[in-house]
């Protein structure tokens, strides 16, 4: 697993008054992650079936880890098409050429390709984006001085400017994860990579992605479906998302009453994900998540 320690002292300096408490929270949240026992290879029984204590915790956490999911060499062959498209990014969000002079990979794009944020901020908390469902602002830090004054956040509809992403979307063995939770009639319908890169990425406030069914007669735990997230870094409690385990079972959550409830946005019970580079999160669409900024060395 990721060593964060230096990661947390750095992270929590940049919250003042709050050091103490921001360390606190980011260490025990780690301890608590690690303790829940949702993690493990990718497993089928007999029968095809997801294995029955994988379902299981699935079901309690609403979020599950699996393990070496991509291997060695189909990791670094994402890695090195995603640093090829960094490369390939604009300079800014006004802008069409990357950092040599070239056409950015999004120049001739016509719909939204990045989402982009001042260092450490939170551009989506407290904003009707996304319908609304990021109904708080997080604590935004000040970045050091040398930081760029817009940083990239989210690229979206990143299968048609990567082919490993592509490949990695239609993994076997986690097309036959889908399979087994949703049923042999499912469609993949989109995809993001979340870009925090160290000392500057930015927070991506509490939320629930859920926005459809949360009135529907046949409201369930599993309604909303669920995320795959490939880590390609690898998750600590600085960089990652942390999620709040079983909310996907209680139905739309009113986030400004559990933030006042818990004093900050230090919210009580929620964990980081806590993962290495080639694991695979499964995390379900209700599950209220959020990142805070990455104020720590690792991407």
């Amino acid at each position: 697993m990721i060593d964060a320690s230096r990661s947390i002292k750095a992270c929590a300096a940049y919250y003042g008054d709050n050091a103490d408490a921001m360390e606190s929270y980011l260490k025990e949240g780690e301890k608590k992650a690690l303790e829940l026992g949702n993690r493990g290879p990718i497993k089928f029984d007999e029968n095809g079936n997801l294995c029955p204590e994988i379902r299981k915790a699935y079901s309690d956490n609403g979020f599950y880890i699996f393990e070496n999911v991509i291997n060695p060499d189909e990791l670094e062959d994402i890695k090195e098409d995603l640093e090829k498209l960094r490369t390939n990014f604009p300079l800014g969000p006004e802008s069409n050429i990357d950092v040599n002079g070239n056409p950015a990979f999004n120049a001739e794009s016509k719909a939204l390709t990045l989402v982009w944020s001042k260092p450490l901020g939170d551009p989506l908390g407290g904003t009707e984006l996304a319908n609304g469902r990021h109904q708080i602002k997080l604590f935004e830090p000040e970045a050091k001085s040398d930081s760029p004054p817009a940083v990239p956040v989210i690229l979206l509809g990143s299968l048609q400017f990567s082919d490993a992403c592509l490949r990695t979307y239609a993994h076997p063995e986690l097309l036959k994860v889908a399979e087994a939770i949703n049923g042999e009639d499912f469609a993949p319908f989109n995809e993001a990579l979340f870009i925090k890169e160290p000392g500057v990425g930015a927070a991506v406030s509490w939320h629930q992605d859920g926005v459809t069914h949360w009135d529907s007669e046949d409201f369930d735990e599993d309604i909303h479906g669920f995320n795959f997230m490939v880590q390609a870094y690898g998750s600590t409690a600085v960089n990652g998302v942390w999620v709040m385990p079983g909310t996907h079972k209680v139905g739309k959550i009113d986030i400004k009453k559990l933030v006042a409830e818990s004093g900050s946005e230090r919210l009580e019970g929620a964990v980081p994900i806590v993962c290495n580079p080639g694991d695979a999160v499964i995390c379900n669409r209700q599950l209220l998540h959020g990142s805070f900024p990455n104020c720590g060395y690792e991407k």
